[in-house]
């Protein structure tokens, strides 16, 4: 028993060490076996643990006595409920009138009933026609004045314009020449007035000179006088239904129609009564106006009528022209002369739309091509993204031609509204040149934009009427 037993501090015979591994080896697969590890050996594929057991379907809840979403009452809130008489009104066109403003804010001034009432009469989300006449475009407005007198300017031919007009008889406002804008060469002046009304009546002072002293303004009866006429891209306006017509009697308000005649240089002593009487030996009037002062009701020579039969037209010019009366010859021509437009082109932009996918109209070929889509007011307003494009488009126009000059107008004080901003101007040296980059610049992209082109009238890029 002595022999078996080891002393402290001694080494363990060999076999006994043999006996104790074996005893821990086993001792670990046990446990091994017990516990197998979590983690798969390297290698091994993982088994997808079974789906939790389908749940049965409840039962479909009896709805009979249960009061539909739309049928429920609901307390009224006054949320997205317009005030009575602005059902047709935006929340843009009510914040314009001045009538709404914010908690704590003093209230605008309020826009005029009058105005307002055209939004009424109007469905939201729908355009006014009316703003689509030919007859309230900028080029109505406007007119080309030429042979100058060397002192013209600006001022001074607004000026003129605006003491010839005031206070007649077919002149509602007060200046009614908005602007006047004259050439770098002083070979003619662009003139744009408030109405295409007043337009007209100052393209009867046809043939009129302007005194070098301005400061009445009067006509000096020169034979070479001021030339005015119509611009290229001038609409001529259709034949609509003029409410003021009654059957039997002549208005005293004509209208901008194709039919319209300006009857100029008439003698001043003739009345009303006796121009009237000259014009129905052509036909029975529509209407007719004399041209006289308001206050002394002094004739200005100029008259303007319409025929009820638009064949009377042709014929009561050909025949009252150069006519003699006392020592003047009469001077007659249609009032609006220019592009004739589709007829029935006064319509909503759907059907507009429709028409100009069947109807073409070829513009007069200029040197001046206008770009559009493809720059924003944002792109304009930083310099060196001005800088850029100019020079992009210089260098791709002038593959096809050279390049007079280049105009992109940009903002004006901040304003994304000013004239002629976002589209841009080239002028060539020949309209052959414009025609070529016409063709090869249409329809390309610049900035992930489609580019649309068209020709631009040359005495309108001259004075920058955009």
């Amino acid at each position: 028993m002595e022999a078996d037993m080891a002393p402290q501090g001694t080494t363990a015979p060999q076999g006994a060490t043999a006996m104790i591994d074996e005893t821990v080896i086993a001792t670990v697969t046990a446990d091994a076996a017990r516990d197998p590890p979590t983690t798969p050996p390297a290698g091994a594929m993982r088994v997808a643990s079974e789906s939790p057991p389908p749940k049965k379907r409840e039962p479909t809840p009896d709805l009979t006595n249960i009061t539909l979403v739309t049928e429920r009452k609901r307390r009224l809130t006054q949320w997205d409920i317009k005030p009575p008489g602005y059902e047709n009104v935006t929340a843009e066109q009510a914040k314009l009138s001045g009538m709404f403003p914010l908690p704590g804010a003093p209230r605008q001034q309020a826009m005029d009933p009058t105005k307002l009432q055209a939004f009424m009469n109007q469905p939201g989300n729908a355009v006014n026609s009316a703003s689509l006449k030919p007859t309230n475009s900028r080029q109505a407005k406007r007119l080309i004045v030429s042979n100058l007198p060397a002192s013209a300017t600006d001022e001074t031919i607004a000026s003129y314009f605006n003491l010839q007009l005031n206070g007649l008889n077919v002149v509602e406002s007060t200046d009614p020449c908005a602007l006047a804008q004259v050439s770098a060469d002083h070979s003619f002046a662009l003139v744009e007035f408030k109405t295409a009304a007043d337009a007209t009546v100052a393209l009867a002072l046809d043939g009129q000179s302007m005194e070098a002293d301005d400061t009445d303004g009067a006509a000096n009866g020169s034979a070479a006088g001021l030339q005015i006429r119509r611009p290229k891209d001038y609409i001529v306006p259709a034949v609509v239904d003029d409410p003021n017509y009654e059957p039997g009697r002549v208005s005293n308000v004509v209208i901008d129609t194709p039919n319209k005649i300006s009857v100029t240089n008439i003698p001043p002593y003739l009345t009303s009564e006796q121009v009237l009487e000259l014009l129905n030996s052509f036909g029975e009037l529509k209407a007719f106006v004399l041209v006289q002062d308001n206050g002394t009701e002094e004739s200005r020579g100029i008259a303007f009528c319409e025929y009820l039969d638009p064949t009377a037209t042709e014929v009561a010019i050909k025949g009252l022209d150069a006519m003699e009366l006392g020592d003047r010859h009469l001077k007659v021509r249609k009032a609006s002369i220019g592009i004739t437009q589709v007829a029935g082109v006064e319509m909503g932009v759907n059907a507009m739309s429709m028409l100009a996918g069947t109807t073409s109209t070829d513009s007069e070929v200029t040197r001046v091509l206008q770009l559009l889509n493809m720059v924003t007011p944002e792109e304009l307003m930083d310099n060196d993204d001005y800088e850029e494009i100019c020079e992009d488009v210089r260098d791709e126009c002038q593959k096809y031609g050279q390049i007079s000059e280049l105009k992109v107008p940009r903002p004006i004080g901040g304003s994304r509204q000013s004239a002629g901003v976002g589209k841009i101007y080239v002028k060539f040296d020949s309209p052959e040149s414009a025609t070529k980059a016409f063709r090869a610049l249409a329809g390309r992209k610049f900035a992930d934009r489609t580019v649309v082109a068209t020709y631009f009238p040359e005495e309108n890029f001259e004075v920058s009427a955009w």
